[in-house]
Protein backbone atom coordinates (compact mmCIF):
# COMPACT_ATOMS: atom_id res chain seq x y z
CA UNK A 1 0.00 0.00 0.00
CA UNK A 2 1.42 3.39 -1.02
CA UNK A 3 0.48 5.93 1.59
CA UNK A 4 3.28 8.43 0.89
CA UNK A 5 1.68 10.29 -2.06
CA UNK A 6 -1.81 10.10 -0.57
CA UNK A 7 -0.59 11.40 2.78
CA UNK A 8 1.34 14.21 1.08
CA UNK A 9 -1.71 15.18 -0.97
CA UNK A 10 -3.89 15.23 2.14
CA UNK A 11 -1.43 17.48 4.04
CA UNK A 12 -1.02 19.73 1.00
CA UNK A 13 -4.80 20.20 0.64
CA UNK A 14 -5.15 20.92 4.36
CA UNK A 15 -2.39 23.53 4.14
CA UNK A 16 -4.08 25.20 1.16
CA UNK A 17 -7.42 25.33 2.97
CA UNK A 18 -5.85 26.58 6.20
CA UNK A 19 -3.76 29.28 4.52
CA UNK A 20 -6.63 30.50 2.35
CA UNK A 21 -8.85 31.12 5.38
CA UNK A 22 -8.33 34.73 6.36
CA UNK A 23 -11.38 36.04 8.24
CA UNK A 24 -10.09 39.63 8.16
CA UNK A 25 -9.75 39.75 4.36
CA UNK A 26 -12.33 41.72 2.39
CA UNK A 27 -10.31 41.61 -0.85
CA UNK A 28 -6.74 40.61 -1.68
CA UNK A 29 -6.22 40.73 -5.43
CA UNK A 30 -3.52 41.50 -7.98
CA UNK A 31 -3.75 42.52 -11.62
CA UNK A 32 -0.83 41.68 -13.89
CA UNK A 33 0.25 44.54 -16.15
CA UNK A 34 0.45 43.09 -19.69
CA UNK A 35 3.97 43.27 -21.11
CA UNK A 36 5.16 45.13 -17.99
CA UNK A 37 4.08 48.34 -19.72
CA UNK A 38 1.30 50.21 -17.91
CA UNK A 39 -0.52 52.67 -20.17
CA UNK A 40 -1.46 55.94 -18.46
CA UNK A 41 -5.09 55.59 -19.55
CA UNK A 42 -5.37 51.98 -18.32
CA UNK A 43 -7.10 51.84 -14.94
CA UNK A 44 -6.70 48.75 -12.81
CA UNK A 45 -10.16 48.19 -11.31
CA UNK A 46 -10.87 46.21 -8.16
CA UNK A 47 -14.46 45.50 -7.08
CA UNK A 48 -15.60 44.23 -3.69
CA UNK A 49 -18.76 43.96 -1.60
CA UNK A 50 -19.36 45.58 1.76
CA UNK A 51 -22.12 44.18 3.97
CA UNK A 52 -21.31 45.76 7.35
CA UNK A 53 -21.04 49.55 7.29
CA UNK A 54 -19.95 49.76 10.93
CA UNK A 55 -16.72 47.78 10.38
CA UNK A 56 -13.38 49.63 10.23
CA UNK A 57 -10.95 48.50 7.54
CA UNK A 58 -7.35 49.06 6.48
CA UNK A 59 -6.67 49.58 2.77
CA UNK A 60 -3.30 48.58 1.30
CA UNK A 61 -1.85 48.99 -2.18
CA UNK A 62 0.49 46.30 -3.44
CA UNK A 63 3.05 47.08 -6.13
CA UNK A 64 5.39 44.64 -7.87
CA UNK A 65 8.17 46.08 -9.98
CA UNK A 66 11.25 44.72 -11.68
CA UNK A 67 14.71 46.21 -12.10
CA UNK A 68 13.74 47.92 -15.35
CA UNK A 69 11.51 50.40 -13.49
CA UNK A 70 13.27 53.74 -14.11
CA UNK A 71 12.10 55.68 -11.04
CA UNK A 72 12.36 55.44 -7.26
CA UNK A 73 8.74 56.47 -6.67
CA UNK A 74 5.33 55.89 -8.19
CA UNK A 75 2.42 58.32 -8.29
CA UNK A 76 -1.04 56.75 -8.31
CA UNK A 77 -4.39 58.31 -9.16
CA UNK A 78 -7.02 56.54 -7.06
CA UNK A 79 -10.78 56.72 -7.56
CA UNK A 80 -13.09 55.04 -5.06
CA UNK A 81 -16.65 54.58 -6.31
CA UNK A 82 -19.25 53.59 -3.66
CA UNK A 83 -22.60 51.99 -4.56
CA UNK A 84 -24.19 55.46 -4.81
CA UNK A 85 -21.75 56.35 -7.59
CA UNK A 86 -20.34 59.53 -6.00
CA UNK A 87 -16.61 59.09 -6.67
CA UNK A 88 -13.82 60.05 -4.28
CA UNK A 89 -10.55 60.92 -6.07
CA UNK A 90 -7.10 60.90 -4.49
CA UNK A 91 -3.44 61.10 -5.50
CA UNK A 92 -0.88 58.93 -3.72
CA UNK A 93 2.90 58.67 -3.93
CA UNK A 94 4.67 55.45 -2.95
CA UNK A 95 8.42 54.93 -2.66
CA UNK A 96 9.93 51.88 -4.38
CA UNK A 97 13.65 52.60 -3.93
CA UNK A 98 16.00 54.52 -1.64
CA UNK A 99 17.70 57.71 -2.90
CA UNK A 100 20.82 55.55 -3.40
CA UNK A 101 18.86 53.28 -5.77
CA UNK A 102 18.36 50.25 -3.51
CA UNK A 103 15.02 48.61 -4.20
CA UNK A 104 12.64 48.34 -1.26
CA UNK A 105 10.30 45.47 -0.49
CA UNK A 106 10.81 41.75 -0.75
CA UNK A 107 12.78 40.75 -3.79
CA UNK A 108 13.18 37.51 -5.66
CA UNK A 109 14.68 37.04 -9.13
CA UNK A 110 14.77 40.78 -9.78
CA UNK A 111 11.10 41.40 -8.91
CA UNK A 112 10.24 43.42 -5.81
CA UNK A 113 7.00 43.21 -3.87
CA UNK A 114 5.87 46.19 -1.78
CA UNK A 115 2.77 46.75 0.32
CA UNK A 116 1.80 50.29 1.29
CA UNK A 117 -0.86 51.34 3.76
CA UNK A 118 -3.25 53.67 1.95
CA UNK A 119 -5.82 54.34 4.68
CA UNK A 120 -6.25 53.06 8.24
CA UNK A 121 -9.52 52.53 10.09
CA UNK A 122 -11.71 53.37 7.11
CA UNK A 123 -15.36 52.50 7.26
CA UNK A 124 -17.48 52.19 4.15
CA UNK A 125 -20.71 54.14 4.78
CA UNK A 126 -22.86 52.24 2.27
CA UNK A 127 -23.46 48.53 1.86
CA UNK A 128 -23.09 47.14 -1.64
CA UNK A 129 -20.45 46.87 -4.34
CA UNK A 130 -17.53 49.32 -4.34
CA UNK A 131 -14.92 49.82 -7.05
CA UNK A 132 -11.40 51.18 -6.71
CA UNK A 133 -9.73 52.35 -9.93
CA UNK A 134 -5.96 52.87 -9.93
CA UNK A 135 -4.02 54.64 -12.71
CA UNK A 136 -0.39 55.62 -12.70
CA UNK A 137 0.40 59.33 -12.55
CA UNK A 138 3.93 59.24 -13.93
CA UNK A 139 5.13 61.26 -16.95
CA UNK A 140 5.68 58.39 -19.43
CA UNK A 141 2.50 57.39 -21.24
CA UNK A 142 3.65 53.77 -21.09
CA UNK A 143 5.30 53.03 -17.78
CA UNK A 144 7.82 50.17 -17.94
CA UNK A 145 8.82 47.93 -15.06
CA UNK A 146 5.58 47.69 -13.06
CA UNK A 147 4.57 44.03 -13.25
CA UNK A 148 1.52 43.89 -10.97
CA UNK A 149 -0.80 46.20 -9.04
CA UNK A 150 -2.85 44.90 -6.16
CA UNK A 151 -5.12 45.89 -3.37
CA UNK A 152 -5.81 44.39 0.03
CA UNK A 153 -8.60 45.47 2.32
CA UNK A 154 -8.77 43.87 5.72
CA UNK A 155 -11.10 44.27 8.66
CA UNK A 156 -9.70 45.90 11.78
CA UNK A 157 -10.41 43.97 14.96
Amino acid sequence: MKTGPALFLMWFMMAVVFLSCDPRRVIDDYHTIPGNSWAADSAQTFSFSIARTNQNNNIYFNVRNDRSYPFSNLWLFVTIVPPSGKAIVDTVQVTLATPAGKWLGRGISGTYDNQFIYRRNVYFPESGVYAIHIKHGMRPADLKGITDIGIRIEKVN
